[in-house]
């Protein structure tokens, strides 16, 4: 049901360092709420290279800050090469604040990273909670292994900062799958804020364009951002050159973070198969997915949400440093039936991971092995908004009424 607002403001921040993951969420996110509120606008911060890439509704916009990349050994670096480093994180900084002054949302929301890159977002949450805005950290369902995790905040304080600043925390998963907090010494006031308001359910575009999907059956491999996906790749092409019985027709997306050298071995080695197509991304990949028999994934939150919203069976074979978060989840997933898992050494078996990838079209769908899982996070989400906006208009409504 759409409601009506007044000018109504939702400021969404993905700091995007590796990977498409936070920025596909803050787009789902914003897609389903402009269309739910009438009158409501949302703008994205984002630093992913790629944002202008993707379509974005009437009503929602997105506003670029300078990229910075993450290396395999979780340090970063400017994707400008004569850029320094500190440099690109001061304009960051900068264009963050600017970005919520101006804008001046009356709900800020941040994907993941509770104080941004490097702490960059700090005095944005400072400002704007001076200014009544009401601050939401949205967290993955699962964010990595608890030690890891633990270690990473404690050296910026961070638990006690989202304490300080936030008024909500949602968590993308339901209660009963993981705890993104799990392991970590919760103070109660921050338990208090924290909602599991589910998976966030991907749909179709009302008007899709033809030529996106493939004729006739298909598996789909897909890395996500592709960045760390070269591995899975091999891997799948070398179960096609090991098993002749291994007749499925497969569409690889190698993804768009894929560096150039890696990308075209791939598509050297691949071309020899016949029963192989491969693309190097598209920006409708809940399209290729629907369409698909199957999926074979690394299994980020954005392909695993896909994956239960068009109910596909699936093959995971996770990322497992310097991250677990894929790791867990994907444990977690196939513990519930929901998937098969594959760690990466179980999928250099050649002989194995052809086997797996044989059967995977016949193994049951996640809503037949269980049935109970509902993807409900974009309705959960709308209410919450709803919520906090008549709450707003309502005090303003007060403040005006006292000023008279």
């Amino acid at each position: 049901m759409t409601q009506h607002v007044q000018n109504a403001r939702i400021l969404m921040y993905s700091h995007d360092t590796f990977g498409l993951g936070h920025l596909q969420r803050c787009r789902t996110i914003a897609h389903s709420l402009v269309e739910d509120f009438r009158g409501l606008q949302v703008l994205i911060i984002s630093g992913a290279t790629i944002a202008g890439a993707f379509d974005y509704r009437a009503r929602v916009d997105f506003v670029k800050i300078p990229s910075v990349i993450k290396l395999r050994n979780g340090e970063y670096t400017s994707l400008e090469k004569d850029i320094d480093l500190h440099e690109t994180l001061r304009m960051r900084q900068s264009i963050i604040r600017h970005t919520a002054e101006t804008f001046r949302p009356d709900i800020f929301i941040v994907d993941k990273e509770p104080l941004g890159l490097r702490g960059e977002i700090e005095d944005t949450l400072s400002y704007l909670k001076t200014r009544g805005t009401t601050l939401v950290l949205g967290l993955r369902e699962v964010m990595d292994a608890p030690h890891l995790l633990e270690a990473e905040w404690a050296r910026r304080d961070v638990m006690r900062k989202i304490g300080l600043f936030y008024d909500k925390v949602w968590a993308y998963g339901p209660p009963d799958f993981y705890d993104p907090l799990t392991g970590l010494d919760v103070p109660p006031a921050v338990r208090a804020k924290m909602k599991f308001v589910g998976f966030l359910q991907r749909s179709l575009q009302k008007n899709e364009l033809p030529g996106h999907r493939p004729e006739g059956d298909y598996i789909l491999v897909t890395t996500g951002g592709g960045g760390d996906g070269g591995d899975l790749i091999h891997n799948v092409i070398d179960a096609y050159q090991q098993d002749p019985h291994l007749r499925h027709r497969a569409l690889i997306v190698l993804g768009p973070y894929m560096p150039a050298r890696k990308r075209n071995k791939l598509l050297k080695k691949g071309s020899k198969i016949p029963y192989i197509k491969m693309i190097e991304f598209d920006n409708r990949m809940e399209e290729l997915i629907a369409g698909a028999k199957a999926v074979v994934a690394m299994g980020g939150y954005n392909t695993y949400c896909e994956i239960l919203s068009f109910d596909k069976p699936a093959l995971i074979v996770p990322r497992v440093k310097p991250r677990e978060e894929q790791l867990i989840r994907a444990r977690r997933a196939a513990e519930l039936g929901l998937v098969e898992m594959l760690l990466p050494e179980e999928a250099e078996d050649t002989q194995r991971f052809a086997d797996a990838l044989e059967a995977l079209p016949d193994r049951p769908r996640p809503s037949q092995s269980n049935p109970h899982l509902t993807l409900e996070g974009l309705p959960h989400i709308s209410e919450i908004v709803a919520e906090l906006l008549e709450r707003r208009a309502g005090h303003h409504l007060s403040v005006i009424e006292g000023m008279n």
